[in-house]
């Protein structure tokens, strides 16, 4: 019989799982979080539940927040069991559960008001965020989109706002109305530069309805960057039973992730900060290094691996690692053009660096699927893939395996696996890309002609070239067939 996990039942948790070692009544929030998902809970509530197991800043509490539907049902579901989460960490010869107890509060998602007055609280002095790579409202060369309808919409109404930045526009108005510091804005998404990116949306918006209110923010504002890692899959009805049969525990929203984690942060932060440096997380004066490796090498490996094993009917990203085309394709794909596009980091081996990636794909017992790495292609080809192509392109470099990681993502769009097995839909932008995905199967370049995604690559003759290539190849031949002449140097 599994325990249900509530704050009253902690003591009934079996002895095999850790349990917060610090007195959660002590607890104060200090820090509004945007994006309770799997990830967040992984990574950042992590590190701050091992700082205050250090009996270490207990004011730097969490409270949950956010405005999508997903937001208001995971609320939910946290509150129903006082804010606590299962974490299991897993590799493939060891795995263990913990609880964590980092939060405080759930912000209600339809309570705009509640939510712009806890962001006017002078105890909140950092505001986080991980709302997907697409949530920031970028065009195709990384620039904040101000015709985006949420945009508009929350510009003419600013009101009443339904964007995250629309609300912490409005948190920051009511602190400097107040006489109030502003709380810093922290970003923990998987984008170059995210402070800068974060710093752009938010006072690009404000740009749109209030130019003063835009300048103080550019002026008075802290944005660090941050690179943030760790492979966190989505979690289903498997991870729920495993934890209910293993650990006896009753978690209807557990979390699964590898043991590896990584946190570099620029140290900006003005209104203050927990002492995370205490609990693994590196502070650096320039992030850019360590989030130009990881993006390319492992977010761009992710997006190189997932569409060849779908289109091969592989479910699992373990699965696409035991294939020795997947493997040596993505190994081939790093060496020769990933790695030559990525500068030097202080006291990392950038081939030690890719091993590492390698090894961490493979772990079995993350069971992180390819359905999962194939989301939301249009929105993470133009920040993992075609930026190493655009440095390619300059540098007179081959880009023949980066043009193939994106031909493999247009004949995946088409809605079909190798052996005609269905794909669903699997991209916020799903109707368009399909539409020009088929009509890709007889021109190829149509599929180039999304230049809002493909940027400057589009026009390039190489690109071009090597991108019709390798989606012929791959509509002639079947993407196994195509990986092996990529490995050969036949393609």
């Amino acid at each position: 019989m599994s325990v249900k996990l509530a704050a009253n039942t902690l003591s009934s948790v079996p002895g095999s799982v850790a349990v917060p070692r610090y007195d959660r009544s002590n607890l104060a929030a200090g820090i509004v979080h945007f994006g309770v998902g799997n990830f967040h809970r992984a990574h950042q509530a992590v590190y701050l539940d091992d700082l205050f197991d250090l009996e270490q800043d207990h004011d730097w509490g969490i409270v949950g927040a956010g405005v999508r539907a997903n937001d208001a049902e995971m609320r939910k579901i946290l509150a129903a069991q006082d804010y606590l989460s299962t974490i299991v960490e897993q590799e493939a010869s060891k795995t263990s559960a913990r609880i964590t107890a980092p939060m405080v509060d759930f912000l209600d998602p339809g309570d705009p008001a509640a939510l712009v007055a806890k962001l006017a609280d002078p105890a909140i002095r950092i505001v986080s965020l991980t709302i997907t790579e697409g949530g920031y409202y970028l065009d195709a060369a990384g620039n904040f989109n101000p015709t985006h309808p949420d945009v508009v919409a929350d510009a003419a109404q600013p009101e009443a706002p339904r964007t995250v930045f629309g609300l912490i526009l409005a948190g920051l108005k009511a602190r400097r109305a107040a006489g109030i510091d502003p709380f810093t804005i922290m970003c923990c998404d998987n984008i170059p530069h995210n402070g800068k990116v974060t710093l752009n949306a938010v006072a690009g918006l404000a740009d749109l309805f209030d130019s003063e209110m835009a300048d103080w923010i550019r002026s008075s504002v802290a944005f660090p960057n941050g690179m943030v890692d760790r492979i966190t899959p989505a979690t289903s009805d498997r991870e729920r039973a495993i934890v209910a049969d293993e650990y006896g525990i009753a978690d209807d929203w557990p979390v699964f992730c590898e043991t590896f984690k990584q946190w570099v942060l620029e140290d900006n932060f003005p209104s203050g900060r927990p002492a995370l440096e205490k609990v693994g997380v590196t502070f650096v004066d320039d992030v850019s290094p360590w989030e130009l490796m990881k993006i390319r090498i492992l977010n761009g490996g992710h997006a190189a691996i997932a569409y060849p094993a779908a289109l091969m009917d592989i479910h699992f990203a373990h699965e696409a690692m035991a294939h020795p085309l997947i493997a040596a394709f993505l190994e081939k794909l790093t060496k020769d053009e990933i790695i030559p596009v990525v500068p030097p980091v202080p006291d990392t081996d950038l081939d030690d660096y890719r091993g590492l990636i390698a090894d961490r794909f493979a772990n079995p017992r993350i069971a992180d699927t390819i359905q999962r790495l194939c989301l939301d292609g249009s929105n993470r080809q133009p920040k993992f893939i075609l930026p190493s192509v655009e440095d390619r392109l300059k540098s007179g470099g081959s880009v023949k395996g980066m043009a193939l990681v994106s031909a493999l993502w247009c004949r995946y769009c088409y809605g079909v696996t190798d052996s005609g097995a269905p794909i669903g839909p699997n991209d916020p932008n799903w109707d368009r890309i399909q539409a020009a995905a088929i009509r890709a199967k007889d021109d190829p370049e149509a599929f180039l002609e999304m230049k809002d995604i493909f940027g400057v690559a589009a026009d390039h003759p190489d690109y071009r070239a090597a991108f019709k290539n390798a989606l012929r190849t791959v509509w002639s031949h079947g993407a196994g067939e195509t990986l092996t002449r990529y490995i050969q140097g036949k393609l």
